[in-house]
């Protein structure tokens, strides 16, 4: 294992390493101090251990690596994702999984406002709480919440999937409460299984998603178009 103190070397050293094709073996990062967009951009597929807290765009843009940052996480954390797996052990911060392609994001904490916004094919498990405006405008993947949800939870969604386990503060415009399938029950269960958090029964979840209303023309609301 490569261990890097950014407080020494610095942010730019690590993340060009994440870029270097022919690193193999596991990089830890210490003393990361809430210092912002460490591990951006990584394209191999190397494992990050982050030793600490970590400021704005923590593991932004991410293709193939497998980062997991032990403490709290800045606004952005894994903002336009493709693939690999991002986790942080405590909470994370606003807009977390912002317009994320892919891959694999788990808050074992809590995450705050506009988790998931935009989302476009990532699955975002948070072991704890969201806050409001999550999942605006979900476009596809899936968000599961093992706590409970703020105000506006899916607001324009598209067809994004939404599993919830606590109590929903209020649902956004266009998303709705909807059946919970054998189907569902099982990519449910996967998901929590990927995410490393067990405690959790696919059975007690409830399912969100769109009402298919808001993105069809419909000629009684011409005026408001």
């Amino acid at each position: 294992m490569q261990t890097i103190d950014v407080s020494v070397e610095g942010i730019r050293t690590l993340n060009q390493l994440l870029h270097t094709e022919d690193h193999t073996g596991a990089i830890e990062v210490q003393n990361p101090n809430g210092r912002h967009s460490i591990a951006v951009g990584a394209t191999i597929p190397v494992d990050v251990t982050v030793n600490g807290h970590v400021g704005y765009y923590c593991a932004g843009m991410n293709q193939h690596a497998n980062i997991q940052v032990n403490g709290n996480a800045g606004p952005g954390l894994a903002e336009n994702m493709m693939s690999g797996q991002v986790r942080v052990t405590g909470d994370a911060s606003q807009y977390c999984g912002a317009t994320a392609h892919g891959g694999l994001l788990v808050v074992q904490g809590n995450a705050a406002a506009r988790c998931g916004i935009s989302m476009k094919g990532v699955d975002i498990v948070v072991g704890g709480n969201v806050g409001h405006m999550s999942a605006f405008m979900a476009q596809t993947g899936r968000l599961v919440i093992c706590g409970d949800a703020g105000d506006a939870l899916g607001d324009s969604i598209y067809e994004a999937r939404i599993y919830v386990k606590g109590l929903v503060k209020s649902t956004g415009a266009d998303c709705e409460l909807k059946e919970m399938r054998d189907e569902h029950l099982e990519e449910l269960t996967q998901l929590l299984a990927a995410a490393n958090i067990t405690e959790h029964s696919a059975k007690d979840f409830r399912r969100y998603g769109s009402a298919r209303k808001l993105y069809h023309f419909n000629i009684d609301n011409a005026n408001a178009y």
